[in-house]
């Protein structure tokens, strides 16, 4: 029983290790940037699909859908030796096809850090096709979160897996009539100009505000509980940060 337990800790182990190696640290983003910047022909893949690429992505990134038909072909067309940076909205469909990569014999793969949504928070520069009169201003943003004393907004968009999540929570609040704060969606993909300058780097991301001014912000999920308590604890003018 004794040798068993030591071979089975030893495969433990090796395991351990295997799996570490196919999935090796994230870069922080900015050594992802630099890294970017100094390689030679880089290829740049977005994982996302097809209408999310034609609205926003990174300068000279090429669209690798996995639901696309062309998708194997333009993995094939794909150089192994050259250094290849992967993103998507987060890392869901980038950390998919990141494994692919390195399965299929890719010597140099990175993958951008928190996604595309902490690349523009953090003001890293994007093609944008947005159209005019879409995108919101900061002046018209300010309007919004001054138009009510409590005002609660959720920075998030329709392609955003975890955002979705979200959806039934904020519709409960719309729905509850003791909830006093207005609530107002905001997609970031029409709004990465405000996003880059609200630092929102990270979808979704709920942010409360009383008389205009940010009391409280929250990136990923919340329930409807904390929520309600927080807008609480705003009214009496104690609600913090807690990103």
């Amino acid at each position: 029983m004794k040798n068993l337990k030591i071979v089975l800790l030893a495969l433990l182990v090796v395991f351990k290790g295997e799996v570490k190696a196919q999935s090796p640290a994230l870069l922080s983003l900015e050594a992802f940037a630099a890294k970017l910047k100094q390689a030679k022909e880089p290829q740049i893949l977005d994982a996302r699909s097809a209408e999310e690429f034609v609205q926003n992505h990174i300068k000279d990134a090429v669209n690798v859908d996995a639901k696309a038909a062309d998708y194997q072909q333009k993995l094939d067309g794909l150089d192994k030796e050259k250094p290849t940076f992967v993103y998507s909205i987060a890392n869901g469909r980038s950390t998919v096809l990141s494994r692919e990569l390195r399965a299929k014999g890719f010597k140099d793969v990175e993958e951008l850090p928190g996604g595309l949504a902490n690349w523009i928070g953090s003001g890293y520069p994007i093609i944008s096709t947005t159209k005019k009169g879409v995108s919101l201003s900061k002046a018209q943003f300010n309007e919004l979160t001054a138009s009510s004393p409590l005002v609660l907004v959720d920075f998030g968009s329709r392609y955003c897996g975890a955002c979705k999540k979200l959806v039934p929570v904020l519709d409960s609040l719309k729905a509850n009539s003791a909830f006093t704060p207005k609530v107002i969606s905001i997609e970031v993909y029409d709004n990465t100009n405000l996003a880059k300058e609200l630092k929102v780097n990270v979808l979704p991301t709920l942010v409360l505000y009383k008389n205009g001014k940010e009391v409280w912000k929250k990136q990923g999920f919340s329930s409807t509980a904390q929520v309600i308590a927080t807008t609480e604890l705003a009214k009496s003018g104690l609600a913090a940060n807690n990103k």
